[in-house]
C-alpha cells in the first residue's frame, strides 16, 4: 500500500461471488457484520452461469425433445419434431439471469456492498481491489477466499472455436452433428448426454477402466444401459486422446486404446479431464496462507486458513468440486468469523450426476464401508418393482442403503434412477438426523410415488419386505 493511500475497511471481505462467496457473504451480513464481496466476473460464479444451471436448463431440454419425439412403448407417435436451438439458449440465458438477478437483489438486500474487480494479498488483512476504473485497497478484520475453479486447458488441446470447455460446449449457437467428449466424469457425462438428446452422435475418450469414477459400477452399469438403448453414444475406455487437427468445419481427434492408434472426426471436442483451484493469482503467500502442491487452501474443520483471520471455501479446498459443498462451507466460515461455534461435517453431503438416468450418492458406499472394516448391512430395492417407476416408464435403476448391522442406523445411500438427484435428500436427511432404516420403513410415505422406494428398501433392510420377495 502506497505511504497515505486510505483502506477503505470492512469487517467482512468476501473474495468470490459464486455459490460460496455469496452465501458467506450473505450469512457474514445476518450475523451482523459489515460484509464487502469482490467478483472479477459475475455474480453467481460458474455455477449459477456457466456450470449447475444452464448444463441443467440444456438437459432438460433435450429430454423434452426426446418427450416430443413421443415414445412407441406408450403408442404415441409424433412425426418432424424440431429444436430452434437459438431458442433453447435464449431460453437458458433467462434462466441465469433470473436466478444471477436474483442473487445481486439478495446481496443488496442484506447490505453487502459489491465490489467488481479482481483481489490481491498486500498483507495479512489488506488486499488491493483493481478494476478498469480504479486500484483499491481494502482492509478487513475477517477475510473468506472463495474463488472457484477452472477448466483445465491439455497442452494438446488448446481452447479454440473447435476445441471447447464446458463452457465453450454450454454456448454453441448449433447443434453438432457429432461431438467427441474428452473426459468420461460427471461433466463430460452430462453435457454429452444433453447432446445426445439432440440427437448428436457423441463419441466418449475415457482414460479409465470405467465412466463416472467416483460411482460403483453397479450404478454406472444403469447408465450404460440407457446410453446403449440410445444408439448414438460410443465410449472408448482406457483411451488416451492425443493430438487434434483443426479445419475451419470441423476436428481429427487422434487417440490410442491397448497401444493402437485410431483417429474420430467430429463438429467439436470438448475437454473435460477436471478443474484446477483459482489460488495461482492470489499472493495468498503475502498473507502467510499456505497452499498445497496442488493449489489447494489447507483448512482446519471450521475453514479457517493458516491465516487465522482467513478462511476458504469451495473449489480451492480438498473435497469435491461441489456447488452445494460450497454453500455449507460458506455458512460454516461465516458463522466462524463472526465468532460462533461453528464446524465442518460432511458425512452426510450428497454428490449428483444429471446423466439419463440420475445418479446420487450419499454417506458411506458399500466398498468404502467395507474397506473401513464397518459391520454393515446393504440393501436394495429396483425401479422396477414401484408402482411410479412403472408409470413412468423408467423402470431402470435402484436405491441401496448402507446399515450399521447393531442397531439400524443409516449411514449411507445410493441411487441409481430418474429422480434421483431429488430422492437422495431423504437419505441425507436421515442420516443427517441419526435416523434407522426403521423409523424410514415406519414413516408413511405417499402411494404411487418414487419415494416408497426408500421405504421399502428400509422394509428390506429390517427383513419384512413387501414388494420383492426376501
Amino acid at each position: 500500500m502506497v505511504v497515505g493511500e486510505f483502506a477503505q475497511e470492512t469487517d467482512l471481505l468476501v473474495i468470490g461471488a459464486g455459490p460460496g462467496g455469496y452465501v458467506a457473504a450473505i450469512r457474514g451480513a445476518q450475523l451482523g457484520m459489515k460484509v464487502t464481496i469482490v467478483e472479477r466476473e459475475n455474480v453467481g460464479g460458474v455455477c449459477l452461469n456457466v456450470g449447475c444451471i444452464p448444463s441443467k436448463a440444456l438437459i432438460t431440454a433435450g429430454h423434452n425433445f426426446q418427450h416430443a419425439k413421443g415414445s412407441s412403448d406408450m403408442g404415441i407417435a409424433s412425426e418432424n419434431a424440431t429444436v430452434d436451438f437459438s431458442k433453447v439458449q435464449s431460453w437458458k440465458q433467462s434462466v441465469v439471469n433470473k436466478l444471477t438477478g436474483g442473487v445481486s437483489g439478495l446481496l443488496k438486500g442484506n447490505k453487502v456492498e459489491t465490489v467488481v474487480g479482481e483481489a490481491y494479498f498486500q498483507s495479512e488483512d489488506t488486499v488491493r481491489i483493481i478494476n478498469e476504473d480504479s486500484s483499491t485497497p481494502y482492509k478487513f478484520k475477517k477475510c473468506i477466499i472463495a474463488t472457484g475453479s477452472t477448466p483445465i486447458e491439455l497442452p494438446a488441446f488448446k481452447w479454440s472455436k473447435r476445441v471447447l470447455s464446458s463452457t465453450g460446449a454450454l454456448n454453441l449457437p448449433e447443434i453438432p452433428k457429432k461431438l467427441i467428449v474428452i473426459g468420461g466424469g460427471y461433466i463430460g457425462m452430462e453435457l454429452g448426454t444433453a447432446y445426445a438428446n439432440f440427437d448428436t452422435e457423441v463419441v466418449i475418450l475415457e482414460g479409465t477402466k470405467d465412466i463416472l469414477s467416483g460411482f460403483e459400477p453397479a450404478m454406472t452399469q444403469v447408465v450404460k444401459k440407457k446410453l446403449k438403448q440410445k444408439g448414438n453414444i460410443t465410449i472408448h475406455n482406457e483411451a488416451l486422446a492425443q493430438s487434434v487437427e483443426e479445419s475451419e468445419d470441423g476436428v481429427k481427434v487422434t487417440f490410442e486404446v491397448n497401444g493402437e492408434a485410431q483417429t474420430v472426426e467430429a463438429d467439436y471436442v470438448l475437454v473435460t479431464v477436471g478443474r484446477r483451484p483459482n489460488t495461482g493469482d492470489l499472493g495468498l503467500e503475502m498473507a502467510e496462507v499456505k497452499v498445497s502442491d496442488r493449489g489447494l487452501v489447507e483448512i482446519d474443520d471450521q475453514c479457517r486458513t493458516s491465516n487465522e483471520n482467513i478462511y476458504a471455501i469451495g473449489d480451492i479446498v480438498p473435497g469435491p468440486p461441489l456447488a452445494h459443498k460450497a454453500s455449507f462451507e460458506a455458512k460454516i466460515a461465516a458463522e466462524a468469523a463472526a465468532g460462533h461455534p461453528a464446524y465442518l461435517d460432511y458425512s452426510a453431503i450428497p454428490a449428483v450426476v444429471f446423466t439419463d438416468p440420475e445418479l446420487a450418492t450419499v454417506g458411506y458406499t458399500e466398498a468404502q464401508a467395507k474397506e473401513e472394516g464397518l459391520d454393515y448391512i446393504a440393501s436394495k430395492f429396483p425401479y422396477a418393482a414401484n408402482g411410479r417407476a412403472l408409470a413412468l416408464n423408467e423402470p431402470d435403476g435402484f436405491l441401496k442403503m448402507i446399515t450399521r448391522k447393531s442397531d439400524g442406523l443409516l449411514i449411507g445411500a445410493q441411487i441409481a434412477g430418474t429422480g434421483a438427484s431429488d430422492m437422495i435428500a431423504e437419505m441425507g436427511l436421515a442420516i443427517e438426523s441419526g435416523m434407522t432404516a426403521e423409523d424410514i420403513a415406519l414413516t408413511i410415505h405417499a402411494h404411487p410415488s418414487l419415494g416408497e422406494i426408500a421405504m421399502e428398501t428400509a422394509e428390506v433392510a429390517i427383513g419384512s419386505p413387501i414388494h420383492i420377495i426376501k
